[in-house]
């Protein structure tokens, strides 16, 4: 096992020379995704034949996977979210799955806050004009003492919640567990979703894609928000209804949204993506140069534990 075998399939974590180096700092004979290729089911499959360990970023762990590849013992999480790790046939196959929450929790908060900004001053709209030579004074209005919507309170709302302070928002949050006591301590107002819709100017959804959250936000929900009402989604794409979005946009439903996530990714509606009240980067929440760092050198850090504990 001090020999065992590394392979990378996340594209952020291969272009990093210097995780890349601390990986084969440990593991010499480790081998990354240089080609920079997003593999998913038997492409997967293949490049992962003959590892003992894996780093996998959003590639799918599947049931299937993992029969096909028995020999691998751990795999390690770059990034936040587990559910595209089937964790259940992990546990059933004795696979180790090595995960550290929270690693990229103020690189996420912080584009939701930048979000917030660039919707209500009208920055990415008059930028986009002026680049048309269009010269349109409208600047929007403050984010400074409106109402902000939080659904999901985990490490990355609660980065938020603390970016939000200075700007003296009222904060409304729905979570499926028990807040009260951390809202309580921050001034935070739990409320039922319904609440949280109708009375919000800001919506940001910072959730795993659970079976509840999965196409949450759909035409009835926008008809349930303010039409000055802005949403944001940096957590999964499939907990917005894209095309139901795509209408409540075109039609002024709502005011605004921005979108680091997408149902599929990448997306390939070039309406919708064009649409200029909807602002759309590439999944780029959790990928400053700090977070990625970080999130890299956790997971190495899974990895070298395992081997060391099975060593002893």
């Amino acid at each position: 096992m001090l020999g065992m075998k590394v392979k990378v399939s996340n594209i952020a974590f291969s272009k990093n020379q210097y995780l890349v180096d601390q990986l084969l700092s440990e593991f010499p004979d480790a081998e990354v995704n240089v080609k920079g290729i997003r593999m998913n089911g038997d492409d997967l499959v293949e490049y992962f034949t003959g590892a003992e360990a894996v780093i996998v970023g959003l590639e799918q762990i599947t049931p299937y996977l993992l029969n096909k590849l028995p020999e691998i013992k751990i795999i390690a999480k770059y990034g936040v979210g587990l559910d595209n790790i089937d964790l259940n046939a992990c546990r059933e196959r004795s696979v180790a799955v090595g995960w550290t929450g929270g690693v990229n929790k103020r690189s996420v908060a912080e584009i939701s806050l930048g979000f917030m900004l660039a919707l209500c001053r009208n920055l990415y709209i008059t930028s986009n004009q002026l680049k048309q030579m269009t010269w349109n004074k409208s600047g929007g209005t403050q984010l400074t003492g409106k109402t902000v919507g939080i659904i999901g309170l985990g490490n990355i709302g609660k980065e938020l919640v603390e970016l939000l302070k200075p700007f003296s928002c009222k904060i409304l949050v729905n979570d499926v567990i028990d807040i009260k006591n951390y809202c309580a301590d921050n001034g935070l107002i739990v409320v039922t979703k319904d609440e949280l819709y109708s009375q919000s100017d800001f919506i940001s959804v910072h959730t795993p894609l659970t079976p509840e959250m999965n196409g949450l936000f759909d035409c009835k929900v926008f008809e349930k928000m303010k039409p000055t009402a802005f949403l944001i989604n940096t957590a999964r794409g499939g907990i917005i209804n894209e095309q139901d979005l795509k209408f409540a946009l075109k039609h002024n439903v709502i005011a605004g949204a921005a979108l680091d996530v997408y149902e599929q990714e990448p997306p390939e509606d070039a309406e919708f993506l064009a649409l200029p009240n909807l602002i759309s980067t590439p999944h780029t929440g959790g990928n400053s140069y700090e977070a990625v760092v970080a999130m890299g050198v956790t997971a190495i850090g899974h990895l070298v534990n395992y081997r060391d504990k099975v060593a002893k």
